[in-house]
């Protein structure tokens, strides 16, 4: 079977792997690199259990083909932690008592992520709009908008202080 070697940027690492062609990033990142975060639940980019971002872009990696990553930058729910320090958004997402099952929460957690990192005053309302395509069947949501909005909340008054 034909194998094309790659390389990227991975949690702030330089990467290199060879993938069959039609490999999607969900199965590279699973199946190669052993990082279980990401997770296929619909396989048609529909639910967001396996949003990563790619280039500072959240995508379904289920849908994206492993060799589009080469010389591109990859981060995943692995990447956020600082040793034994959790993110700021997976520490607001255990505080709230935002993750159950927990099966949908690295896909959310990073969707949350880059929503804050675009918009740092993001609203309750944009909140509930921009996770829409992450489904959870446990949590109900109201912890995971009330999660995200504290991490915005600490963000936006970071940025209007450095602004000063």
């Amino acid at each position: 079977m034909l194998q094309v070697p790659i390389e990227f940027t991975l949690n702030g690492r330089a990467t290199s792997v060879t993938v069959p062609p039609d490999m999607s990033v969900l199965t590279m990142l699973r199946e190669k690199l052993d990082l279980m975060g990401a997770k296929l639940a619909c396989g048609e980019g529909e639910c967001g259990a396996c949003t990563v971002l790619v280039d500072d872009d959240t995508i379904n990696s289920c849908l994206m083909f492993a060799v589009d990553c080469n010389g591109r930058t990859i981060e995943t729910i692995e990447g956020l932690r600082d040793g034994e320090e959790l993110d700021p958004m997976q520490r607001a997402f255990v505080e709230h008592g935002a993750i159950q099952c927990g099966f949908c929460m690295p896909g959310m957690i990073m969707q949350a992520k880059y929503l804050v990192r675009k918009n740092p005053g993001v609203s309750r309302e944009e909140i509930r709009r921009n996770l829409e395509g992450n489904i959870c069947r446990c949590t109900g949501y109201s912890k995971v908008i009330d999660a995200v909005a504290e991490v915005a909340e600490v963000a936006d008054s970071a940025k209007k202080v450095s602004t000063l």
